[in-house]
């Protein structure tokens, strides 16, 4: 039997059609974002790993429709997704291999639904998305659009209601992955045409979008990508208190998903200004002592919690 035969079984995902479903979503997961994903199967209870799955595919899904294509072909998309995604939350049930295996793990995570809601409110933001002028131009886009995609799989880490306090540390952790992701792909999105460095923040290095697209080696672009990647770091590292909210369960997996965000930042500091022609992934070798130690520590706490059951 399978690692991930198990954990669906162990979700009560028994229907033929509905297990299908939930496979293809781990392929694209998987392909996503390969160390994350090791880090789901490895690392979270059973139960849980194919419910966040979900979480994160249809999050990626709409995503990729808010993203691809000119913005009247996205504008459209977008809108026919959001009126099938509203139509199943409100009838609970779904045709869509996407949103079946959502709201499957809504029934299972009551308030992971309400999260889909919130996001879809506010996800045009992304669609409208024209470039930052100033750091609140992006602190604006961190409130209306990366923090409510974060929280659908946030929400499925903790049980029952939100612990004060939690979402508070969950935006201080996707302010550094998001501003982390900005910087790494920062060649992909010039490609689209889309810049999502504030301009002032350019200014302030004397950098233009043109020395960015050029690929340019100068001090001035150094210094910018030194900036940019420190405070992702900075709000990396503050992330960390975000585990004091989970259940000793879901903190391994957490913490490794920082870990692997830091080790990212480390490849990119150490790749420099060739980011403007390719993003950076952290050293195999960096993500495989990351998942090690994470699951020796899990395998610890299983041990202790079955020696109190002696």
């Amino acid at each position: 039997m399978s690692m991930w035969t198990t954990r669906l079984d162990a979700a009560g995902i028994h229907d033929p059609q509905l297990r299908d479903e939930f496979t293809r979503q781990r392929s694209v997961v998987a392909r996503y974002k390969r160390a994350a994903y090791t880090a789901v199967l490895l690392l979270l209870p059973r139960p849980l790993a194919p419910h966040l799955i979900a979480a994160i595919a249809f999050m990626h899904h709409t995503d990729n429709l808010l993203d691809d294509g000119p913005l009247p072909q996205r504008a459209a998309a977008y809108a026919a997704w959001e009126k099938e995604v509203s139509q199943a939350l409100a009838t609970g049930t779904s045709d869509h291999p996407v949103i079946r295996p959502l709201l499957h793990a809504g029934a299972c995570h009551p308030r992971l639904l309400g999260h889909v809601e919130d996001f879809l409110h506010t996800a045009a933001t992304d669609l409208e998305f024209s470039g930052f002028e100033t750091e609140l131009d992006y602190q604006r886009y961190l409130d209306h659009y990366s923090l409510p995609a974060f929280m659908l799989v946030a929400c499925v880490l903790v049980p029952g209601d939100e612990p004060a306090g939690y979402r508070a540390a969950c935006r201080t952790y996707i302010d550094g992955s998001q501003r982390l992701d900005f910087v790494n792909d920062l060649a992909e999105d010039l490609a689209d045409d889309r810049l999502t460095i504030p301009q002032d923040t350019l200014l302030s290095h004397g950098v233009t979008r043109a020395d960015l697209v050029r690929a340019q080696d100068t001090p001035g672009v150094r210094a910018l990508l030194r900036q940019l990647l420190q405070q992702a770091r900075t709000a990396l590292a503050a992330s960390h208190g975000v585990t004091d909210f989970l259940p000793p369960a879901n903190r391994p997996f957490v913490r490794a998903l920082i870990a692997l965000e830091e080790a990212t930042a480390d490849a990119a500091e150490a790749k420099g200004p060739g980011l403007l022609t390719a993003s950076a992934r952290p050293a195999v070798p960096a993500a495989l002592k990351i998942l090690t130690r994470e699951y020796r520590h899990l395998r610890g706490l299983r041990r202790s919690r079955a020696d109190r059951c002696e």
